[in-house]
């Protein structure tokens, strides 16, 4: 039976991420993606924005990764010659109640260590005049880059690492057996041990870490799936940034915002629904966009850009986040750690990397690395 060194279970954003940091030094490396290709899921439909960390409870790891994933992320870019632009982004208040909400965010960015500048509805219209606020905060730092782009250069860097990618490639089973574990992939039922088993999944997350024998409601790790539509825009505005309207913490979301592209097009969105899905690999994703929340999405924007035409709104596509927290529930941080207090050493679970898990990937497989290089201490 082959034995390698390293294994990672998801070939998303984070998943490369990781191999691309773990690979070439010395370890022999495998990432297995369950899919034909690598990012089909929530790693290749998102905003692509790279985000500040405004938004996330100080020492948090959403905090602390975003913060660090965003320098790394820019660096990278810049390094690789991955198309991105540094926009900066509005959030901004359309009323008295919500410029209390705005000065939280403000005051949470901050202490998070992000640049941030206050803005009065005044200056906002001078920087944007198509948008209609009483206030807002300018995050210079917030951008977006091209995703796909991001993941091919991974993929690229893990390979030139010695890496193996195994796309098609799904992990059925799993077994700790003495210092490693049993892994058996389908189709072919190949199985082979592993030293180190990392868990990034994504959308199941949950049902790697059920295979590795814990008991995921027991753990507070199973995943609620949160989608969330986009639609886009014929009509031309003079919008530079990325625009956002304050989020509602009821929705685990930071509401419809405006987008500007790489091509020079706007998109909306995304909302937040949860869905009824189980989770269950047999189980097919509806990524189908609601084309009915067009009216809804009309509205929410047309609050603080009056005047978008809901007629203009073409549906664009849809993604589906894992998120730990479910409806009305309380925040939720991402869960990356050694499993080692329940008996299997060597399993590094992350469950629940939604947002903002794209900006933080860098950092991740960063702090990943560390939590490894720990093992041996």
């Amino acid at each position: 039976m082959d034995s390698i060194d390293i294994t990672i279970i998801g070939g998303g954003v984070v998943g490369l991420a990781l191999a691309a940091r773990l690979a070439g030094h010395g370890d022999s490396l495998v990432l297995l993606e369950k899919n034909e290709r690598c990012g089909q899921e929530t790693s290749s439909r998102n905003s692509e924005v790279i985000h500040a960390g405004l938004y996330y409870p100080p020492e948090s790891l959403k905090a602390r990764l975003c913060v660090r994933g965003n320098a790394l992320l820019y660096e990278y870019c810049r390094k690789k010659g991955i198309n991105h632009r540094r926009l900066g982004k509005i959030v901004i208040s359309i009323d008295s109640a919500e410029e209390a909400a705005l000065e939280h965010f403000f005051e949470n960015g901050k202490r998070n260590g992000v640049r941030l500048e206050r803005l009065s509805g005044k200056r906002v219209s001078e920087l944007e005049p198509d948008i209609t606020a009483t206030a807002g905060i300018l995050s210079p730092d917030t951008g977006i880059f091209d995703t796909h782009g991001f993941m091919q250069s991974l993929i690229a860097d893990a390979k030139d690492g010695g890496a193996v990618i195994s796309p098609g490639a799904e992990a059925v089973a799993l077994e700790k057996e003495g210092e490693g574990y049993t892994v058996r992939v389908k189709p072919d039922d190949y199985c082979f041990t592993t030293k180190i088993l990392i868990n990034c999944a994504g959308l199941q997350a949950h049902n790697i870490t059920a295979l590795a024998g814990i008991d995921t409601a027991a753990a507070g790790y199973r995943i609620y799936y949160c989608k969330g539509n986009y639609f886009r825009t014929r009509q031309q505005f003079n919008i530079t940034r990325l625009v956002y309207p304050v989020p509602d913490p009821q929705i685990h979301g930071l509401g419809i915002h405006l987008t500007p592209d790489l091509a020079g097009a706007m998109r909306l969105g995304p909302d937040a629904h949860y869905v009824d899905y189980s989770g269950a690999p047999e189980q097919k994703i509806d990524h189908s966009v609601d084309e009915f929340r067009r009216a809804e999405f009309a509205a929410a924007v047309q609050r603080y850009l009056p005047s978008l035409d809901e007629a203009s709104l073409d549906p664009d596509t849809a993604g589906i986040r894992p998120k730990l927290q479910g409806p009305g529930g309380p925040w939720r941080d991402f869960v990356i750690t050694h499993e080692k207090k329940r008996g299997l050493d060597g399993l590094i679970n992350l469950v629940g990397i939604d947002s903002p898990g794209l900006t933080s990937s860098l950092a991740i497989a960063e702090h990943v690395a560390q939590l490894i290089a720990s093992l041996d201490s």
